[in-house]
């Protein structure tokens, strides 16, 4: 748990928009301001000019007491997040030529992930509104389907589940969701690229995982270009 601790302190200390990675993380953790502000002795007002950058960066004082809140908010809850938090990290994530994982400074909602990629929703379009991401997995469809063993599927991940999995190099659409099908954690939207006529098996899957299927035809340099400025 101390590994995890210092992933957190670091990943805040390091940030370019300190305020918007406290935010990230509290989210995560489904914590509200109001929780955190009894934890930390910080109002909650105080907690929103941090997260909007409206205040001067944390020190770091108030980075320890918010890691550790964090923490022993989860606990008391069970402590579910911080434990599958701690096993994704603890998970080497290798040099890889068919995947690469990209977190977002802050969370988004589905929608607006949607509109940034300019995607076409074919299925579960009602669920993007209650979905909030904070990264993306950009995956190499045919090499993932060939070389990715069922022990290395976490990997792609990083350190949560709430993502988007960007399948590339896509024909039908219907490998990729029958990997998603198959695998015991899910993406919260998955998105296949290029694909003119979708797999009707696939749409079928996105709807009995209850998972958003988006497809984009954005050229796929503007496509990373804009999610990495998030």
């Amino acid at each position: 748990m101390d590994e995890l601790k210092e992933k957190i302190a670091g990943d805040i200390t390091l940030s370019e928009s300190p305020g918007s990675t406290m935010k990230k993380w509290r989210e995560l953790f489904g914590i509200t301001q109001m929780e955190l502000s009894k934890y930390i002795k910080i109002s909650t007002s105080t907690i929103s000019d941090y997260e909007s950058n409206r205040r001067q960066s944390p020190g770091v004082g108030v980075i320890k007491r918010f890691v550790g809140a964090l923490i022993e908010i989860d606990n008391a809850r069970g402590g579910t997040v911080a434990s599958g938090l701690a096993k994704m990290s603890a998970v080497k994530s290798n040099d890889s030529s068919y995947y690469k994982i990209h977190d977002f400074a802050s969370p988004i909602s589905g929608t607006d992930f949607n509109r940034i990629i300019e995607g076409k929703v074919v299925a579960n379009p009602n669920y993007l509104d209650n979905i909030k991401i904070f990264g993306y997995t950009r995956l190499d469809s045919l090499k993932v389907i060939l070389e990715l063993s069922p022990t290395e599927y976490t990997k792609l991940f990083g350190s949560t589940t709430e993502r988007a999995f960007i399948f590339e190099h896509v024909s039908t659409g219907r490998s990729p969701l029958v990997v998603v099908r198959i695998a015991p954690i899910k993406p919260k939207i998955v998105v296949v690229h290029n694909v003119s006529n979708i797999d009707k098996l696939a749409i079928k899957i996105a709807q009995v995982e209850k998972i958003p299927l988006i497809i984009t035809k954005l050229d796929l340099e503007k496509l990373y270009e804009r999610l990495e400025k998030i």
